[in-house]
């Protein structure tokens, strides 16, 4: 453990100091390329992700030491008797090192192994050591499927704790061999500073691994992108992604605690001002650290997309942050530019798809819960200002919850069957059925919520539940009354793993601890 220590701790003072020695070369984190010697080999400073596994297409993701041109092959064996050679991409500074290469003309329902390979930009014969991930493509029918899902990582000045072995909770999910990991959201929390030692109410000490760059709040694309540098140090979670395809969504820690595209920030921690600038460098970097299939609308790529993951399954990942508009005390009685959330285009999609889908399972990911009451402050008139779409009134559907109510009726009048819900964001672990014979709004099928989180942050909880559609709360697990913040070392870090099989179509799903205690667990038969 000391030798990762000294691997990545660089101090503000020894980066000062490796600068001035190394002349005016450049210096990413912690190299200065100029000053290499024209013999070194690249090297991955990251290790490897695979991302979004569409069809017979997969992302292959790497980040080089400096400028460099990855080469991959893929192969169905482990031995590489089969090798397929991918074109190489060059890794250069407008992408902060990091790339990305599609994976086409994959086998269904097979076990894939890829190498990988740096090349000297200015030496061909200086190639770096190979680097070996694997993942399993889509299932064919009567095929099982398991995979995990949490979110929120290294928040609240929680990060890596070199004297608990890091961030197990990956290495614990990493033993289940899913198929895959949804990350729900807050993959780094660009608003949360990463200091050495952190004092805890007992006296004793939380101490972290620390980047020169993680000792602020993120506000320049290299902040953003050092954040995502920061959570790759921790070998247990590289480790994972090696061989676990992570799809990941987008929500506000990314860029800054309950953002909205038009806010302005009244932060004295903050420069800029303006959320839609931080929020587009933000974007910028989850791009380039999150390998995604690259879906656009209007020029633009995108962050909600669609996962179709054999017959058993298909995953709709949404996007509560991009089209939203500000937080309010979302009361408004009808729908108009003040209530949106999803937005009219990406509540199109998801309904085409929906309609399209011919799956037993349709998982809606969203980085937010529909039911649980999350605040933001106050509102000028001093009443509550709300975060996501409940608002606490337990009446008819107001505000944001139009949106919702419109969605869920639509997968009513469609028929739409078998329809669950997974998140994260709240910080601890919960269950949630949505029954109409509850609600206020009941022109909805009902369905199940389940959330789990944080994998390495603070915990909270438990929030309350807004009665509008008839949340009724199935398990939780949360710090006890008036404990906020846990550390990690509380232990109340949380994920969620489902399973699927492939016979009975039964999807049974867990919800379970850093530990791999399984806490609570439900098994859903499919609707005929």
């Amino acid at each position: 453990m000391q030798d990762y220590r000294q691997r990545f701790v660089l101090t503000r003072r020894g980066l000062i100091a490796r600068s001035a020695a190394l002349g005016a070369g450049l210096v990413v984190a912690g190299h200065s390329y100029s000053a290499l010697s024209a013999t070194a080999r690249p090297r991955f400073s990251h290790g490897i992700q695979t991302g979004d596994v569409v069809g017979d297409r997969a992302v292959l993701w790497a980040r080089a030491d400096r400028p460099a041109r990855l080469n991959i092959e893929w192969s169905t064996t482990s031995g590489f008797a089969d090798a397929h050679n991918l074109a190489p991409v060059d890794a250069l500074p407008g992408t902060d090192y990091t790339a990305q290469v599609v994976a086409e003309g994959l086998p269904q329902g097979q076990q894939i192994y890829w190498r990988a390979r740096w090349t000297a930009l200015d030496d061909v014969n200086s190639v770096s050591s190979p680097v070996i991930g694997r993942f399993r493509t889509q299932p064919s029918a009567g095929k099982s499927v398991s995979f995990t899902w949490s979110g929120d990582t290294c928040g609240q000045g929680w990060g890596i704790n070199p004297d608990m072995g890091g961030m197990t909770i990956y290495k614990t999910m990493n033993a289940l061999s899913p198929d895959f990991f949804i990350n729900s959201g807050d993959c780094i929390y660009a608003d949360g500073p990463i200091q050495a030692e952190v004092t805890l109410g007992d006296g004793s000490v939380y101490r972290n691994l620390t980047l020169e760059g993680k000792h602020k709040v993120a506000e320049t694309l290299e902040e953003y992108r050092t954040a995502y540098r920061y959570n790759l140090m921790d070998d247990n979670m590289r480790s994972f992604l090696a061989r676990t395809p992570m799809f990941s969504q987008w929500d506000d820690h990314e860029t800054i605690n309950n953002w909205y595209p038009d806010e302005i920030l009244n932060d004295a921690r903050y420069k800029e001002k303006r959320v839609a600038v931080l929020a587009r460098r933000s974007k910028q970097a989850f791009l380039e650290y999150n390998p995604t299939l690259p879906a656009t609308e209007a020029g633009q790529r995108r962050v909600h997309r669609y996962i179709p993951y054999g017959p058993s399954l298909d995953v709709f990942f949404l996007d509560m942050r991009s089209f939203r508009a500000d937080n309010t005390s979302n009361l408004q009685t009808e729908e108009g530019p003040d209530t949106t959330f999803l937005g009219e285009s990406q509540i199109l999609w998801l309904k085409r798809a929906l309609r399209a889908s011919k799956a037993t399972w349709k998982v809606i990911a969203a980085d937010m819960p529909i039911g649980l009451n999350i605040g933001d402050g106050t509102a000028g008139d001093g009443k509550p200002q709300w975060e996501a779409i409940a608002n606490g009134e337990n009446g008819s559907a107001k505000g944001r919850e139009l949106e919702i109510a419109r969605l869920l009726k639509f997968i009513k009048d469609e028929d739409i069957k078998n329809t669950v819900w997974l998140t994260a964001d709240v910080h601890y672990t919960a269950a949630h059925y949505y029954d109409p014979a509850k609600a206020q709004f009941t022109d909805f099928k009902p369905f199940w919520e389940f959330v789990s989180g944080p994998l390495n942050a603070g915990t909270f909880g438990p929030n309350s539940l807004d009665a509008t559609f008839g949340p009724e709360l199935k398990f939780v697990k949360a710090p006890p009354s008036g404990q906020v913040n846990l550390p990690p070392t509380a232990g109340y870090q949380f994920f969620g793993h489902v399973e699927i099989d492939g016979k009975t179509q039964v999807m049974t799903v867990n919800l379970m601890d850093a530990a791999g205690a399984k806490l609570w667990s439900i098994d859903l038969t499919p609707e005929a």
